[in-house]
């Protein structure tokens, strides 16, 4: 499967896999900014993508980033949608209490690329006769 990213800044960096068997690109920022302690903030990547049909690119959150300085996606995943043709910008969170640098050509989120289905909607009866039924939040127990 091909993916298509375009470089609409000359300081760009191309999203890229670190190991060839990783499920999420690196994304990179391509601004030099700050986050303020428990602010929120959008990141410039200075790309934008072409998806295939039938895809969705889902912004997640990088694990080091998130253990080391409390900073993640704050709405993770972010979805990026097959026809979106503008740049791709990362609203990011920092839950920490100290401000946070980020660097131009730095990482700052990982891109998924998924299948995703359009489905009917049609409405109706739900039957709710269920092993589980409308047991919510914890109603499986925690062990």
């Amino acid at each position: 499967m091909k993916v298509i990213f375009e470089k609409i800044t000359e300081t760009a960096k191309i999203p890229a896999y670190a190991h060839p068997t990783d499920s999420g690109m690196d994304l990179y920022a391509d601004v030099d900014t700050i986050i303020p302690a428990g602010e929120r903030k959008i990141i410039s990547t200075g790309v934008r993508i072409k998806l295939p049909e039938n895809t969705e690119g889902q912004v997640r959150s990088k694990s080091g980033l998130a253990l080391k300085n409390g900073l993640m996606v704050l709405n993770s995943p972010g979805t990026i949608d097959t026809n979106y043709r503008g740049e791709i910008q990362v609203i990011m969170l920092n839950t920490s209490h100290e401000d946070y640098t980020v660097e131009k050509g730095q990482k700052i989120a990982q891109l998924v690329i998924c299948p995703f289905y359009t489905c009917e909607i049609a409405e109706g009866t739900v039957d709710s006769n269920t092993d589980r039924g409308a047991g919510g939040f914890g109603s499986t127990g925690l062990n």
